[in-house]
């Protein structure tokens, strides 16, 4: 498989999680129900944007043979593990919830969500893995995919501490699990995010040996 195959194939990819977020987002205003403050604090929306610029980046310097850096390949291993937790969690504790009480009546658009929490962490997981073109990182590596979400929940739950809204149930210290099912939550989600990261690079290693 040449460069050009995997920098189309990111190319793809970015297009397909970008166009997704446009989707989402013109068809809520359709239905007058897009409040921006909410949905672009969702974690998902979040990391698909992210995923969305990183592929197309390292799809555009594929494309011109420019050699992948350090820094960049631990940008890239971040957005890759970001939406295989996202698809992870989505598909255990979220998908087929009922919509919030403000969106009562109003059905997400079944093919973006499908691309973002399902097809696009695929095509993103498998194009790591296949692709040689990475830098070799050490495994300590793996703790850099923390920084990002842990600012996150921090905002998280300052914003919910003073607006009362929450992007997802499990961060919710008012529910019935209060605050220690919350901190439960965000602890198993960072192991997550750090054992997600380290199978990531396994992966990648391992798919190393049978290109030589």
């Amino acid at each position: 498989m040449t460069t050009k195959f995997f920098a189309t194939l990111r190319f793809v990819a970015a297009f397909g999680l970008l166009g997704s977020v446009v989707w989402q987002v013109t068809d809520r205003l359709a239905h007058n129900l897009f409040r921006p403050g909410e949905y672009f604090a969702y974690f998902s929306i979040q990391s698909t944007l992210i995923a969305a610029v990183m592929m197309a980046v390292t799809g555009w310097a594929l494309w011109r043979g420019t050699p992948e850096t350090r820094t960049l390949t631990l940008m890239r291993l971040c957005a890759v593990t970001f939406e295989v937790i996202v698809a992870l969690v989505y598909n255990a504790l979220l998908r087929g919830l009922p919509p919030a009480a403000v969106d009562a009546g109003y059905n997400w658009p079944v093919l973006p969500n499908e691309v973002m929490h399902v097809w696009g962490p695929v095509l993103i997981l498998l194009d790591w893995a296949l692709a040689g073109w990475a830098i070799r990182v050490r495994y300590r590596a793996v703790f850099w995919v923390l920084a990002f979400p842990l600012v996150w929940v921090l905002f998280t739950i300052v914003r919910g501490s003073i607006s009362g809204w929450w992007p997802y149930w499990f961060l919710d210290p008012t529910g019935a699990g209060g605050v220690g099912s919350m901190v439960m939550y965000i602890f198993g989600i960072m192991a997550l995010l750090v054992i997600g990261a380290s199978v990531v690079l396994g992966l990648q290693r391992l798919a190393g040996l049978f290109r030589k």
